[in-house]
């Protein structure tokens, strides 16, 4: 029988999930999402389901997907695109993510355009380790590595790993936790502590709130660090912030870990995330998890250790530019 193609909807949110997460497990990813996480994929700002998106079933079986996400420009000028999907082991080998990609790709070069007109486009793909289906793919389409990053992650409740011997921030009152008060204020810091980052452009308002509005996002465990410096707007006095998710039922991913450049090599990314640590262990997760940029400009990874964290895995991000039009 041969594959059917269409776009993503909202009806699709039950097998999709059910396909991610097989993937997960086979791939060995650990991104695992439920319906619900997906439904609200299909709404975020700037993605249209109808055109950025694909569905390949073979009968009434969800067997590959595809999605398009084209972002603001990076510095120097470039567009931004990534393309990420996936493709039933069962069915893999038979050209279904090449055709995913014949489809997205003319897609993110005319979006690109629309949006962002003679700009060059930088197409990035999300991959395994080299060697993996999708890295072939990748290279076939004349991508190439540009950047490594690596899955961390700290076990609870294990003999010999104990939280309390992490960074201590209790009765520090510099620690917050975040509160829809923080906000903006948390938006600014971010904004500038990623400045210097590596595929990193600005979060607006728009996109920020929708990311603050996500089911999985955990404000009761997400951190902040207050400026001392009383003589600061309220919307600048953020100096370091750790925000969190829950994707899977008993883990906790530090989805975003960030300091203000007037504020590092002081020990608050550290300080936070012992913090995060220790509440995570208190309201009973399995593990906190989080992803670190393998050649950050701040030694992220380092810091990481300190606290706990230990290397599980690496991905690829392979890139492709395309000419501005």
């Amino acid at each position: 029988m041969d594959p059917r193609y269409t776009a993503l909807s909202p009806s699709d949110v039950e097998p999709w999930s059910a396909l991610t997460n097989l993937l997960a497990q086979v791939d060995g990813t650990d991104e695992f999402y439920g319906p619900e996480d997906l439904a609200e994929e299909l709404d975020e700002p700037g993605f249209t389901a109808s055109r950025d998106s694909i569905a390949v079933w073979v009968g009434n079986e969800l067997v590959g997907y595809g999605q398009l996400r084209v972002g603001d420009l990076l510095a120097g000028g470039l567009a931004k695109a990534s393309i990420g999907g996936g493709v039933h082991p069962a069915h893999r080998g038979q050209g279904i993510g090449r055709r995913i990609m014949d489809r997205l790709e003319p897609r993110a070069v005319a979006l690109a355009a629309e949006r962002h007109p003679g700009s060059p486009l930088a197409l990035d793909l999300w991959v395994g380790p080299d060697g993996s289906s999708a890295a072939r793919l990748a290279a076939a389409r004349g991508y190439a590595p540009v950047r490594y990053f690596t899955d961390m992650c700290v076990e609870l409740g294990v003999e010999g790993n104990d939280p309390e011997g992490a960074e201590r921030a209790a009765d520090d009152p510099r620690i917050q936790e975040f509160g829809d008060v923080l906000t903006e204020a948390v938006r600014r810091a971010h904004n500038e502590a990623f400045a210097d980052h590596w595929g990193s452009v600005p979060r607006s308002e728009e996109k920020w709130a929708d990311q603050m509005a996500s089911r999985s996002f955990r404000p009761a465990l997400s951190k902040v660090v207050l400026s001392a410096d009383s003589s600061l707007e309220p919307a600048e006095r953020v100096d370091a912030y750790a925000l969190c998710n829950e994707w899977a039922p008993g883990d906790l991913y530090v989805s975003l870990v960030g300091t203000r450049r007037r504020a590092r090599r002081r020990g608050l990314a550290a300080l936070l995330l012992g913090e995060v640590v220790r509440s995570a262990a208190r309201s009973g997760y399995r593990k906190v998890g989080l992803t670190v940029d393998s050649e950050s400009p701040t030694g992220a990874g380092r810091i990481y250790e300190r606290v706990g964290f230990e290397p599980l895995r690496t991905s690829t991000v392979y890139q492709r530019v395309a000419s501005g039009t």
